[in-house]
This record gives structure tokens, sequence and C-alpha cells, in this order.
């Protein structure tokens, strides 16, 4: 593996601005880019990637690395939300994308990026005119439509009384906000990066559209044997005292709750006694809100491939529900549309430094027509309000949408240009 030391390269939004301009100029696929706090770093960028439909078996399927430090490259990609709305409409992106690269530009936690390859190739000269030039911010606006607040309200009620038939014992009810982007989903993405500073953010394009997911949420980390998940149940608003979020009975319900199902989930491919909770109700900010996060950790054997790994796993178990199985059946009928990239995973898969996937929240889907879908939701428990609910599927909008009404009507979100 060949790894060049580049310097101060400035933050990495305008690393990611630099290298779109540089790869529509060469007429080259666009950068795929993890922003935030992936495999130890600030960023990890793939300068260009041809990030084509794959069957869902094949997405991350390398051998886990375990090492830290460099990621020299691997296959970028996601997994969408595998199950249909009560419409039953089929995908409006490819269920999985992604491509492989041998290198990547990478970030560390001091501001120096470096170039790795895992093939020892030299640093391109495209690139590397790329990033000593500077890209400016070219303007992107997306133009929301309202949300469906009573759909919303009638999922909420629905799983309250499936809750109370003792069917489930939660669920994460979802909405969607849909408009259309006039500009690159890119300059979104990287405006939006710079705005919120999501600790999971990626973006990923093909010509089937883009995904641009400003996530706070670790679905899961692979380092050879171990495997770690990060679930995020609980939410408050910034304004809120977070002190708040660990007296709320509802929301430490909800949190302990998903932890379970994640230790059930690992459990299926971990090695017998070694699932564990190292972390547990912890509250750390997000872009506009307060979370309650927990951890849980596995030994899972390096030979298992990582299509068992996420067979056991996915969707993730915060935007699901207890028991998962029934919880998705339910979800499907009251859910008016299909989810989508939303709720599903985005990430990497190195053969150096192992793999790390998000939690597909906060998430924008692109179509290639130049729509635009957000979805947004929150877990439903037995002391449950619809109203507040609401209230937090919109504060957790926010930070993306720009302003809203109580009733979820948004303005427009017009990046720097």
């Amino acid at each position: 593996m060949r790894i060049d030391r580049l310097g101060s390269l400035g933050e990495a939004p305008a690393v990611l601005r630099a290298l779109t301009a540089a790869t529509t100029r060469w007429g080259l696929p666009p950068p795929a880019a993890l922003i935030g706090e992936w495999f130890s770093s600030r960023a990890v960028i793939a300068p260009t990637l041809a990030a084509a439909p794959v069957a869902a078996a094949e997405v991350f399927d390398v051998p886990a690395g375990a090492g830290e430090g460099p990621v020299g490259g691997g296959w970028f990609g996601y997994l969408a939300y595998p199950d249909a709305g009560a419409d039953g409409t089929g995908p409006r992106v490819p269920p999985a994308a992604g491509g492989w690269s041998d290198c990547v530009l990478r970030c560390d936690n001091d501001g120096i990026w470096w170039y790795e390859s895992l093939t020892g190739a030299e640093l391109p000269a495209w690139i590397s005119d790329a990033v000593t030039g500077a890209a400016a911010p070219a303007g992107a606006t997306i133009r929301w439509d309202d949300a469906d607040r009573d759909a919303h309200q009638r999922g909420v009620a629905a799983c309250l009384d499936a809750i109370a038939a003792g069917e489930v014992y939660q669920a994460c009810v979802c909405t969607q906000f849909t408009g259309t982007v006039d500009g690159d989903p890119a300059e979104f993405f990287a405006d939006a990066v710079a705005r919120t500073a999501p600790a999971r953010a990626a973006y990923l394009a093909g010509s089937w559209g883009a995904v641009a997911s400003l996530s706070p949420e670790l679905f899961l980390c692979r380092r050879g044997e171990l495997v770690t998940s990060s679930p995020i149940k609980g939410t408050l608003p910034r304004t809120a005292d977070p002190a708040a979020l660990r007296a709320s009975v509802k929301d430490v319900a909800e949190n302990i709750m998903i932890v379970d199902l994640v230790r059930n989930d690992l459990g299926r491919v971990a090695r017998t006694g070694t699932v564990t909770v190292p972390e547990l109700l912890t509250v750390r900010p997000a872009p506009g809100v307060w979370h309650l996060v927990s951890t849980v950790a596995a030994c899972v054997p390096a030979q298992v491939p990582m299509s068992a790994l996420l067979d056991a796993t996915f969707p993730p178990a915060s935007v699901t529900g207890t028991p998962k199985g029934r919880a998705r059946e339910l979800l499907s009928r009251w859910e008016p549309v299909r989810r989508g990239i939303y709720c599903g995973t985005i990430g990497c898969a190195s053969p150096v430094a192992g793999a790390e996937l998000n939690v597909a929240i906060r998430t924008v889907e692109f179509g290639a027509d130049g729509s635009a879908v957000l979805g947004v939701g929150g877990g439903i428990t037995a002391d449950s309000d619809p109203v507040r609910e609401w209230e937090e599927c919109l504060h957790k909008a926010a930070p993306i949408l720009g302003e809203l009404s109580a009733a979820g009507q948004p303005r427009a979100r017009t990046t720097a240009s």
C-alpha cells in the first residue's frame, strides 16, 4: 500500500467540492465521501467512484480488515430499507448500489490529508491539481412540499393500539418530505455537512441519482472479529435540558428495548458469551437535537461474511421495532410509502481498516429526475403522545429543511452560492 502525506488541504466539504468539479471536467464518475467520525478520521473520500446497482447480497462483501489508521480503499455503497409501504410501489432508486475504489483521500484527526492506495499507484495528477485549487460553492436549492401529518398521526395511533394489544412493544413510525432539487446534490451535501457537522455523514452518486446522508448513528463497525453497534433511541430538541433525556421513562425504556434487540441480532452470529453492552444511555448532541446512545459489542468470527452479518442485523434495530419481524410487517401497513434508502445503511468496507456503516437517517434520496425525498420518524412506546411524536419528527428534520411550521410546512433550503 502507498501512503503519501498531502498536508492541510482544508475542510472536507471543500475538498469534496473540488473533486466533484474535477470529475465533472474530466468526465469521470463523481466522488463518494464519508465525513464526520469514520475510521478514526475526519473524512474518507473516494476521488471517483462508479456506483452502480448491485445485488443486495453483494454489498460490503470485503474480508474484514482489523487495522487502525490507513483505509487504503474499499467498497463504498448503500443498502436500502427492504420493505414496501402500504401503497405497494416499487423502489425509486436501486435497492443496493456501490463500487470499488483502489484509493482514498483521508483526513486524520489533526486535519492532515493523506493519499492512500491499495495498489501502490501514485497520486494521479488530476487529483493533485483538484485538491490544491479551490472550487467555489455552486449553490443548490431543494423546494420541499408538506409532509402528511394526518397519515403520520394515524400510524402512531395504530402503533399504540398494537402495543396495547401486545403485538409489539415498540416501533419506529416514519413520514416523508418530498421535493425537487435545483443544482447538484453534492453541493447540497457539502453545505449541509459544513452547517451541521453530523458524525456519520455519507455521500454517494451514480446514474440512478444520489444519496446525501447526515446521519449521527453508527449501525455496524467491524474490525477483525470485533463488531460494535451504537443504536440511538431518545430525542429532545437542542434547546431542552439534556439531563431530561436520562430522566425520561419513555426515552430510557425505548433505548433499552432497542439495546436488547441489537444484542439479540448480534447474538445470531457472535461467539457464544461475547455479546456485551460497554455503553448504556449516554446523552450526545446531534444536529438540532440531543440523543440517548448505547453501544453493543460482540466477537463475530472473521470467516463470517458480511452478507451473513447483515442477514442477522439488517434493517437496523433502531429504525424497526420489537419484536423486529412483527414490527416490520405492521410498519408496511402503517406507513403510506416505501422508505427507500432512508433507514437503510451507507458506508465502506476496507480490506485494511474493516467496515463502518451508518444508519441512513437524516438522509435525502435524490432521483435521476431531480426528485428529493427525506424520511423522518421516531420510536413509539406505550406512553407516546402523537402530537409530541410529530414535533420530534420536525425537530429532526429542521436542520435539513430549514424553518418548519407546526404542521410541517418547510421553506426551501438554499445553499451558499
